[in-house]
Parts: C-alpha cells; structure tokens; sequence
C-alpha cells in the first residue's frame, strides 16, 4: 500500500508514505507561481499510490482576496489532478489528523515530529520543510486509519 499525503497550496508538500515504512516527500512543484500539473502527474505516474489523503482547507479570516484566490487555486488543481488519474481520494480536515497526533497549529510541531517518524532522511531538515513535514503526516495519518 502507498499512501500520497498532500499539504495544499504553493508552498505544501507531497509525501508518500509506503506499508513498510519508506517515504518520499517533496516541495509541491510550482511553475510561474502556481501548481505545475504536468510535473504532478508524473509523479503520480510513477509513485503509483493506492490511495490519497489531502488536507481539506477552507479559507482564512483576514487572509487577502488574492491570496486566498491563488490557495484555492491551488487546492483545486491538485485535489483536480488526483481524482482524474483515478486515485481515491479523501480529504481529512487538519483538527482531524493533527488530534490524530496530538498536535497544535505550530508547524514547526509538526515538522519535529515527521524527523523523529524519519530520522535521518534529511527531508524535513529545513524550517521551510514543514508542507513536506504535514504531507507526510497527513499520509501516516491515512495509512493508519487504513489498515484498521
């Protein structure tokens, strides 16, 4: 079983996460500011996974017309892209995994965490590595509700 972890938006991450513990995350793959979509179903292509779990995101008070135009273009071009290569899909709001964790709002929590789950993978080695690090939170997440 892999499950593909998404942390929406321009600065989010893709994890996968694999049934034997292995994981791959990336950076979401961005071309002129917004999500590339071609690079995205590459991957999908190539990692294959049996199921995805994406972050179900709303937008926020005091947040920008603009930028919250440009996050909810990006939540759909990927929520988009997942449910077109016929992958399942389901999105789990972030009280849910984070409770799931036992976890606040501070990203910086959850990118400690995904280092003691993956030591030694330098994928969350940087403080901006934290849609990486909720990625492959938000795929754990999946992982284990799954095989319950």
């Amino acid at each position: 079983m892999i499950v593909l972890g998404i942390d929406p938006g321009v600065t989010g991450g893709l994890a996968w996460v694999y049934a034997r513990g292995q994981i791959d995350a990336k950076d979401i793959p961005t071309a002129g500011g917004e999500v590339d979509v071609d690079t995205i179903v590459g991957m999908l292509k190539e990692q294959r996974p049996t199921v995805t779990f994406i972050e179900r995101v709303h937008s926020m008070p005091k947040q920008g017309v603009a930028s919250s135009f440009k996050f909810g273009m990006a939540y759909g071009a990927l929520w988009a892209v997942v449910v077109a290569s016929g992958i399942p899909l389901h999105r789990v709001s972030p009280t849910v995994w984070k409770k799931h964790f036992h976890l606040s709002a501070d990203k910086e929590q959850a990118r400690a965490l995904a280092i003691q789950y993956w030591p030694g993978t330098g994928l969350f080695a940087r403080k901006k590595d934290h849609g990486r690090a909720e990625a492959a939170l938000i795929a754990r997440y999946g992982l284990e509700v799954s095989l319950k």
